[in-house]
C-alpha cells in the first residue's frame, strides 16, 4: 500500500537543467556518519552539503546528487534489493530527514536523484512474500513463475544470473521456480503484468511528489524478458554487432562479466533488451513529463551500440540521458578513449544526450585502474579535464575528486556477495564503497564509530582537510574546473568536434563550438612532451586551465607545447 506523500518542494527552473548539470554519486552508507554507528546516514549527507555546492568556487560546485539506495533492505545486495519502495531504512534516518535532504539541497540549488531498483524487489518485500503464498494468489503473476522441464524438474530454461549461478530458484512451498536475473534473493518483477507497471509508477510518483528531481534506473535494460523463455545460446554462436567497443579497448573482465555472460560463455538474447521495455519506458517517461524539469539516467548494458542509443525512443519519449561505460573500461591510450566518444557521437540521435562516468559503485576506482608507474594522481586530472568538458553530462563518484583509491580487503571483511564468491579472483566491489576520507584520524572523519567497511589506503594525503587548503590539490583542480565549466556556455552546450590534423598519435584533442565561441582540449596521454598544432582551428588561444599547476597566464598560442600526462582546456581569443 502507498501512502500520499507531503507536498515536496520542486525546484524550479530550466526544464533542460540536466544538460548543464554536474552530477554526484553519493553512496549513503559511506559518506557520512552523523551519530557515530559507523554507517553513513541521511543526516550526515545534510550536514556536508555546502562542501557540494554553498554557491561559491571554495566549494566543489555539484549541481545534482544520485544517491544509491537508501530503502528498507535485507542488503543481500546492500540496498539493491529494496524492501519498501516508498520508506527509508531506519539506519538512514527517517523520512522527515529526507524532507530535509530535499529542502536543504534545493536551497543550495542541488537536485536529487533517485535510484530506482525496479527490475526486482527483495525477497523479503511484501508483494513478493503475498506473490510465493499460493498459485493463485492475486500477486503470483507480479513475479515470473514457472514449472520444472522434465521428469527431474529441471529448471525453465538455461539462462543464468548476472552474479553466477542458475537465474531461477526453486520454491518447495508452491512447487515452482522463479526468475532472478541476479541474486536468489532479487526476485524479478513481471513488467507484462499491468498491475505491476501501475504500482511501479506510483512509487515514482510518490517521490516526485516529495519534490525529488529525477531518478537513475537501475538495469533497465533487463525489465522484459522474452515471454517464450527461450533458451540462450551459446557464446560461440554469437554475431558481432556491427557496432561494438573494439576488443583491445576492453578489459579482460569486462569482457567476462559483462558481454560474455560469464562464467557460463552465454548470448544474453533473451533476457535482456526486449522490444517491450522500451513500451515500458514510454509509460514511465511520461509519468515524468506530468511533473516540470524532471529526468531519468539509464543503466544499460550491452556490447550492440545500435542497441543501447535505442533507448531514447523517438523524439526523446524514453530516457532522458544513458550510461555509456566505455570511459570505465578503456586501456590508457588517446585512441582508445577516443574512438568511445566519437562512436557515440556518430550514432547518437540529435536528441540524445549522453552520460559519463569514470568510476561508480561496481567499478575499481578510475585512479586505481590507471596507475601504472605511480602515474594515478597525473591521469587522474587528465581524466577529470576529459569528463568535465565533453559533450554530456558529468557523473563525479564520491572521493573521486580528492583522488580515494580503491582499497583491497581481505576476505574475512569482505561484505559484497560477489568478492565472496569470487575471491581471490574478483575481490568484488566493497574496494569502491570504502568510506568518504574527510580527514586524516583513523575513521577518516567519517564516523566517530567504527566504519562499516575499513577506509582506503592513503589516507593521510587523499583526504578533503589536507587537500583543501593546498592550491595545487587535486580537490582544488576538480574546483577549478567546475566552476570554470560554469562560466562556458561553450563547454555546457555545444558542439562536439575531434582533432586529428596536427595532434600526435598519443594525444586526443577536440573542439567545443557554440554560436562563433570555441573551447579546445588537449590530453597527451604519453609519458613524454607533445606538441599539438592548434593554428588551424583559430587564429589564437588562451590557456584557461592546465592539470599543471604552475602554467597559468599563456596567451597568443598557435601550436601549445604539453608536458608528459599534461591537459589544457584553451579558449578561442576574441570568440
Amino acid at each position: 500500500m502507498i501512502i500520499k506523500a507531503a507536498a515536496g518542494n520542486s525546484l524550479p527552473g530550466d526544464p533542460d537543467w540536466w544538460k548543464k548539470a554536474v552530477f554526484y554519486q553519493i553512496y549513503p552508507r559511506s559518506f557520512m556518519d552523523s551519530n557515530g554507528d559507523g554507517f553513513g546516514d541521511l543526516q550526515g549527507i545534510i550536514d556536508r552539503l555546502d562542501y557540494l555546492n554553498d554557491g561559491t568556487p571554495a566549494s566543489l560546485g555539484i549541481d545534482a546528487i544520485w544517491f544509491s539506495p537508501f530503502f528498507p533492505s535485507p542488503d543481500r545486495d546492500f540496498g539493491y534489493d529494496v524492501a519498501d519502495y516508498c520508506a527509508i531504512d531506519p539506519r538512514y534516518g527517517t523520512m522527515a530527514d529526507f524532507d530535509r535532504l530535499v529542502e536543504e539541497a534545493h536551497r543550495r540549488k542541488i537536485r536529487i536523484l533517485l535510484d530506482l531498483v525496479m527490475n526486482h524487489t527483495s525477497s523479503e518485500h511484501p508483494w513478493f512474500q503475498e506473490s510465493r503464498s499460493s498459485r493463485n494468489n492475486p500477486k503470483r503473476d507480479w513475479y515470473i513463475w514457472r514449472d520444472g522441464r522434465g521428469p527431474g524438474k529441471r529448471p525453465p530454461n538455461n539462462w543464468r544470473n548476472n552474479f553466477f549461478g542458475p537465474a531461477w530458484t526453486w520454491d518447495e512451498k508452491t512447487g515452482q521456480y522463479y526468475l532472478h536475473s541476479f541474486l536468489k534473493e532479487q526476485p524479478d518483477l513481471n513488467w507484462y503484468n499491468q498491475e505491476v507497471r501501475e504500482a511501479v509508477f506510483a512509487v515514482v510518483r510518490f517521490w516526485l511528489d516529495r519534490g525529488v528531481d529525477g531518478f537513475r534506473l537501475d538495469v533497465a535494460h533487463l525489465y522484459c524478458k522474452d515471454p517464450e523463455l527461450r533458451n540462450n545460446p551459446p557464446y560461440w554462436r554469437r554475431r558481432k554487432p556491427a557496432e561494438s567497443l573494439p576488443a583491445g579497448d576492453r578489459t579482460l573482465i569486462m569482457n567476462l562479466f559483462y558481454y560474455l555472460g560469464a562464467p557460463e560463455f552465454q548470448v544474453k538474447i533473451y533476457n535482456e533488451h526486449h522490444p517491450e521495455t522500451h513500451r515500458v519506458l514510454k509509460e514511465l517517461r511520461r509519468v515524468l513529463d506530468e511533473y516540470p524539469a524532471k529526468t531519468s539516467v539509464g543503466e544499460i548494458l550491452g556490447e550492440d551500440a545500435g542497441v543501447l542509443a535505442s533507448y531514447y525512443g523517438t523524439g526523446s519519449d524514453e530516457l532522458h540521458m544513458n550510461f555509456y561505460f566505455d570511459l570505465m573500461h578503456c586501456r590508457w591510450s588517446a585512441g582508445a578513449f577516443r574512438r568511445c566518444i566519437e562512436r557515440w557521437e556518430r550514432l547518437l540521435p540529435p536528441e540524445a544526450w549522453p552520460a559519463y562516468a569514470l568510476s561508480n559503485h561496481d567499478v575499481v576506482r578510475a585512479i586505481s585502474r590507471y596507475d601504472q608507474g605511480g602515474e594515478g594522481e597525473r591521469r587522474a586530472r587528465l581524466l577529470a579535464l576529459m569528463l568535465l568538458t565533453l559533450r554530456g553530462s558529468p557523473f563525479i563518484y564520491y572521493g573521486e575528486e580528492i583522488g580515494m583509491k580503491e582499497a583491497r580487503l581481505p576476505k574475512r571483511l569482505l561484505k559484497d556477495p560477489v568478492g565472496r564468491k569470487w575471491y581471490p579472483l574478483h575481490r568484488g566491489r566493497d574496494g569502491a564503497r570504502t568510506p568518504m576520507q574527510w580527514s586524516d584520524s583513523p575513521a577518516a572523519g567519517f564516523s566517530s564509530g567504527t566504519p562499516w567497511l575499513p577506509v582506503g589506503p592513503e589516507i593521510g594525503k587523499r583526504n578533503v582537510a589536507a587537500q583543501d587548503s593546498d592550491p595545487a590539490s587535486l580537490l582544488n583542480f576538480y574546483r577549478r574546473l567546475i566552476w570554470l565549466c560554469k562560466d562556458l556556455p561553450v563547454l555546457q552546450q555545444g558542439a562536439y568536434r575531434s582533432l586529428v590534423a596536427g595532434v600526435p598519435a598519443d594525444c586526443y584533442c577536440y573542439l567545443r563550438e557554440l554560436a562563433g565561441s570555441k573551447a579546445a582540449v588537449a590530453l597527451n596521454f604519453s609519458r613524454a612532451p607533445r606538441t599539438v598544432d592548434l593554428s588551424p582551428e583559430g587564429r589564437s588561444w588562451r590557456l584557461a586551465l592546465s592539470t599543471d599547476y604552475r602554467r597559468t597566464g599563456e596567451s597568443g598560442i598557435s601550436t601549445l607545447k604539453l608536458g608528459p600526462g599534461e591537459g589544457c582546456l584553451l579558449l578561442e581569443v576574441g570568440g
